[in-house]
Parts: C-alpha cells; structure tokens; sequence
C-alpha cells in the first residue's frame, strides 16, 4: 500500500491547512464552537468556495473526490484545527445522494445546507433497530419518529433521514422547516440537534437504503478516525513543545526520562491509529469495508483516550484551563469516541465478523 499522498491530495492538504491555520486559530474556533449556531458561517462559506465540500464527492456526483483518503485528507486537517463546522453530515448525505444518483449541485456549492438523521434513542448504532416509520400520502410520505444527533443539524435546510419503508429501511428527504427541530451545543464544541416527526412530510430518495447507511457510516467513521488522527497529532506535538519550556530544578522537563518514555508511547499510539485509518480509508466502498472501519474506531477511541489523558497529566494544572488549547483537544478526543460507535461497540461488531 503506498503511504504517500498523490499530488492533488498533497496540495489540497497543504490549501485546507493554511486556510485553517490563518482563518481558525484556537482562541476563534473556541469563540465560536460553544455559542449558536456553534460553528462560524461566514468561515464555512470561504470553506465551500475553497472546494472542501467538492474534495468529499465523487466525479460522477460532480465533485473530485469522493474516496476514503479524499475524506481523510479534509477530516485531518480538520482535527489539526479543531475546526467544528459541520462537514460531517454533509459527507454522509453526499454518500447517501451519491447512492441514490440525485444531483448534488446544491450540496457541493453550499446553497442548501445538508444533515442525516439516522441515530435514535433506543438505536444508537444499530440500523435493524430504527422505529421511525414512513407512510405514504397524497402528496408522497410522511415520517413520525425521532432521530437524535443528528450532526450539523442545527443548521441544516435539508435532513436526510433513515425510516421504515416497507420491509426495509429508505431514505427520506425532510426540509428542517417542516420538522420540529431542537439544535444543541456538544460539549466538545460544534452543533448537533434533535429532530422530531410527527407527519412530517418527506421524499422518498432511496428505497431499500440499508447499504447506502452502511456507506455513508463507515464513510463517517473514516473522518472521524481521520479527524483524532490530525487532533492528537497536534496534542502530542503541543506536549513536546511544552516539555522544552517548562523547568523543574533548573532543567526542562523534556530532560526527565519518564517523560520522554510517555511522549514515545503517545506517539506510537498515534501512528498506529494513523496507519488503522489509512487502512479504512483504502477499504471504503469496498466488501470489507465496515469490518475495517470498525477495527479503526476501536483502536482510535483508545489511542485518543490515552493521548488526551496523558497530555492533560504531563502539562499539569494549566492543561486543565478554558484559555488552553490542550483542553479542548483533550475534551474533543474523549467524545470523538462516542460518535457512530464507541470502542465497545465496535470491538464487539470486530468480533461479530471473527465469529461468523
């Protein structure tokens, strides 16, 4: 497999990052991910006029990307940036409009803003498990059921949502205005929100839509693997730098070998979930896909677990304050793990597929 990056990923990588890196410094990115509408609109439109969203489609949606390290790519520099617009749901709906073969203009240039609503209550994760229902009607569906968090969905023009049709499960198109829906901030940052149906009006975009869920899942486990990856890479590198500034007895702590042992295992967690990822990423679409998606959230929710506990812990008292990057780092690698999986879950779909 290679390990490098093409030249068009290099250079989207290198684009992405400068624009996060001089228009998302820390201190904005804390200013805006805690407040409604919990990202920055403005920023999010220069985002979609850089191609970021184009970076997330495949050519034959219009866009020019659209495979697993496309994803990984944007996903990494996000986590670098601790950046919480809501590009996630916008990666899971094009997956989604990509299976159905619906166009994706409005996508892909911003003008309408898109969420999927699959999750609920009492089906965190498992699709056989989703009670919301469709109905037909006069004018084409109506939903009644409740999805809950939904990414992005504070936000969102339109939600994309998983309910009972028939024997299966279909994919529905809801415009936010006509469903009732209660946005909310994470208490990582950034924006989710609960949608309730109550005769909701929708369309039908995909009938017998279990595989597209399952795509557009494993797609988003990918950038959210690919996300920890890029965050706990700047955790780690933060924690070095502080190692040559900080001194006890007169010496930089970076001297004390206990310290050093540490940072060496943060990093050799960290390059084993970047190498986990690149694999998912190569799978994605393909029949293996889910089983290495899984095995990739598993091994990133306990790397970035552990890279967040140990940067907190080697940084001491000041690690633990608002006005630190650290922090929110830390806070944003803790519940990365709870998003479309957390590491029992998927340890137990690993060994699912092991026992089968």
């Amino acid at each position: 497999m290679d390990f490098n990056l093409t030249e068009d990923r290099q250079m989207l990588a290198d684009t992405l990052g400068r624009f996060l890196a001089d228009q998302y410094p820390v201190e904005h990115r804390i200013m805006v991910a805690y407040e409604a509408p919990y990202h920055d609109p403005a920023l999010w439109g220069q985002m979609v006029e850089l191609g970021a969203l184009y970076a997330l489609a495949p050519e034959s949606a219009g866009g020019m990307g659209g495979t697993g390290f496309d994803i990984s790519v944007v996903f990494e520099a996000l986590g670098k940036a601790l950046c919480p617009e809501p590009l996630l749901g916008a990666l899971m709906a094009s997956r989604l409009l990509a299976a159905a073969g619906a166009d994706q203009e409005a996508l892909l240039t911003g003008a309408t803003t898109y969420a999927v609503g699959i999750t609920e209550i009492d089906a965190p994760y498992e699709l056989d498990q989703i009670a919301t229902q469709a109905k037909e009607a006069e004018a084409g569906f109506v939903l009644s059921g409740r999805k809950s968090t939904v990414y992005g969905g504070q936000v969102a023009d339109v939600i994309l949502v998983a309910a009972r049709h028939g024997a299966g499960l279909g994919v529905f198109a809801v415009q936010a205005e006509d469903a009732n829906v209660t946005g909310y901030g994470m208490m990582d940052g950034g924006g989710a929100a609960e949608v309730l149906l109550d005769g909701t009006p929708a369309t039908l975009i995909l009938a017998d839509a279990e595989a597209a869920l399952k795509d557009a899942i494993n797609a988003g486990i990918v950038a959210l693997c690919a996300e920890a990856v890029g965050a706990m890479d700047v955790a780690h590198a933060t924690t070095v730098d502080y190692f040559k500034q900080r001194k006890q007895f007169g010496v930089p702590i970076g001297k004390f070998q206990v310290l050093q042992h540490r940072a060496v295992d943060m990093l050799t967690e960290i390059e084993q979930a970047r190498s986990i990822t690149i694999k998912a990423a190569a799978e994605l679409g393909g029949d293996e896909a889910s089983k290495y998606a899984s095995m990739a959230k598993n091994m990133i929710g306990r790397a970035a677990r552990l890279v967040a506990e140990e940067s907190i812990q080697m940084h001491g008292g000041i690690a633990m304050t608002w006005e630190y990057a650290v922090s929110h780092y830390a806070k944003r690698l803790t519940m990365l793990d709870a998003q479309l999986g957390d590491t029992d879950y998927h340890l137990s779909q690993v060994m699912k597929g092991y026992a089968a």
